[in-house]
């Protein structure tokens, strides 16, 4: 397999810290990488990742995008160590500094917006812990894999906050508002089965094969019709905003715009053939 590795020299070292990039058969990776803390956030991984996925997305090379945690965890959320020694999340002020806001609405759109609005299809790949924050990375995603270590956990109550990247907007989306607002406030630990169950995850897997697995999930998106699946994602963004009527009306440009692609041509020729479609690897331009 041929491998390629965005590194220092096509991104700065401040950037890449706490953060892992590889592109491999069509495959972009993006690796939360503070395997010490629990792939606790940081500021140097909020902007290594919010650049990554901005790399990899506009990347011909790369038809589909997986996000992962370094080690036995996918991401802890906020540094709650770091809280702690500044005073906890508003660093010892008696009143909620502005610019801080801002900040953080910034650092969210790059991240969990920009996960969520990707035009390629993201995957998720969750070997083990997954909280607070964290839980926004792994849910802005449009697919989930997980193993029986794998526990969710908003962990929000426990350390007195609101909650913030897209967490409970997520939740609310994926398990209804009823099962999301249990896992706000009561904050419980959500295992492997049950996550498949209440359909956080679409998959459950056992721990040896989450990374086989994630990678043929991965590589069978990224061997897909890049036009289709950018069509079907739009398609699927905008549904919960529209009425049927408005949906519809909509998808047929997309639709029509996919009938005259090279793919289709050569999809329905292989339907006649019955034979397997084969697609380039990567995406269109």
């Amino acid at each position: 397999m041929k491998t390629s590795r965005i590194v220092a020299a096509d991104i700065s070292q401040a950037v890449v810290q706490d953060v892992l990039i590889d592109v491999t058969d069509g495959v972009g990776t993006i690796t939360l990488d503070r395997p010490d803390r629990r792939n606790a956030l940081s500021d140097a991984m909020i902007n290594g990742f919010a650049t990554a996925l901005e790399e990899l997305e506009a990347s011909p090379k790369v038809g589909a995008i997986v996000i992962t945690g370094a080690g036995s965890a996918f991401c802890s959320g906020g540094d709650v160590q770091d809280f702690h020694e500044h005073g906890g999340e508003g660093g010892g002020s008696l009143e909620v500094d502005q610019r801080a806001v801002e900040e953080q609405r910034r650092d969210q759109e790059a991240t969990i917006g920009s996960i969520y609005r990707c035009r390629k299809p993201v995957v998720a790949s969750i070997p083990g812990a997954v909280a607070g924050a964290g839980i926004g990375f792994a849910l802005a995603a449009d697919l989930r894999i997980a193993t029986s270590r794998t526990v969710f956990a908003t962990a929000f109550a426990a350390v007195g906050l609101a909650g913030d990247y897209g967490v409970a907007w997520l939740l609310d989306r994926l398990v209804g508002p009823a099962k999301a607002r249990e896992l706000m406030f009561l904050n419980p630990r959500i295992r492997g089965e049950e996550c498949l169950a209440i359909g956080l995850v679409n998959w459950l897997v056992p721990d040896d094969e989450l990374v086989s697995r994630t990678r043929e999930v991965a590589e069978r998106l990224a061997m897909s019709s890049s036009h289709a699946l950018e069509g079907m994602k739009q398609n699927l963004l905008r549904a919960p905003k529209d009425d049927l009527s408005t949906s519809m009306y909509n998808e047929i440009p997309l639709h029509k715009a996919t009938g005259l692609t090279e793919n289709h041509v050569a999809a329905i020729s292989a339907f006649v053939a019955k034979q397997n479609p084969t697609f380039s690897t990567g995406w269109h331009d």
